[in-house]
């Protein structure tokens, strides 16, 4: 299983919400480059970076922070936030992201989307199912869908898609364990997929838990800018694994 941490970036600086809510941010570090290097340093490999004034409604933004960490580490990132255009995934891979995150445009505009696999190809996109009791919620979390979380996966793989990262809003930030039992649900109806994990990642012990739920990846966030899991423990975890 793979340690991916997250930057959530607003105006440039490293920030974690709660339940995706603006008005519960708190500052962890105006240095992303800083951080990144840390994680790199503890032999992470990948990085996933969210770029939360694009996902909340306004153009890309932090796509200087994208450039500066490619440029600077040989992380393999993923970026996301507020992707709408093709002119959006081009200065994204030009600024030195492997793959997209992307959401809302998976379910308001899937025609784009298949167009985007077309052009880029399905391994260069990492979708994000947010959902809450199962179902997706796009914009920031802000718009309910009316598409459960099976529904919204089998679409993808369709598509050719075969990794997914999953985080249930109602865990995000709030360090209080992830939702292991969504997502042996996912991957019993899916054994195929590759899943990544992602939100309420609180100890140390959530990773174990989660690799043996058969999860492929596990994004962490908040729980190492509090200290909860230590940058020695991912070490020691991503030699051992």
């Amino acid at each position: 299983m793979e340690i991916i941490p997250a930057i959530d970036l607003i105006d440039g600086k490293c920030v974690r919400l709660s339940k995706g809510d603006f008005d519960q941010k708190i500052i962890y570090s105006d240095a992303p480059l800083e951080v990144a290097k840390s994680f790199e340093a503890s032999g992470i490999k990948r990085l996933h970076i969210v770029d939360l004034d694009g996902a909340r409604g306004k153009a890309l933004s932090n796509l200087s922070v994208l450039e500066t960490i490619a440029k600077n580490t040989s992380l393999i990132i993923d970026f996301g936030g507020g992707v709408k255009k093709t002119e959006d995934l081009r200065r994204i891979f030009d600024g030195g992201a492997s793959m997209v995150s992307v959401g809302s445009v998976t379910v308001k505009d899937p025609v784009i989307f298949e167009e985007w696999i077309c052009v880029f190809g399905a391994e260069k996109f990492l979708p994000g199912a947010d959902v809450l009791d199962k179902n997706i919620k796009i914009h920031g979390w802000k718009e309910d869908t009316g598409i459960d979380i099976f529904s919204f996966i089998d679409a993808l793989m369709a598509k050719g898609i075969n990794q997914v990262f999953c985080t249930d809003i109602s865990k995000d930030g709030m360090l209080q364990g992830p939702s292991t039992k969504l997502y042996k649900e996912i991957l019993q109806r899916f054994p195929l997929l590759k899943l990544i994990a992602s939100g309420g990642i609180s100890s140390f012990d959530d990773l174990l838990v989660l690799k043996e739920a058969g999860c492929s990846g596990a994004i962490v966030g908040k729980a190492i800018y509090e200290n909860k899991i230590g940058l020695q423990q991912l070490e020691n975890f991503i030699k051992n694994k």
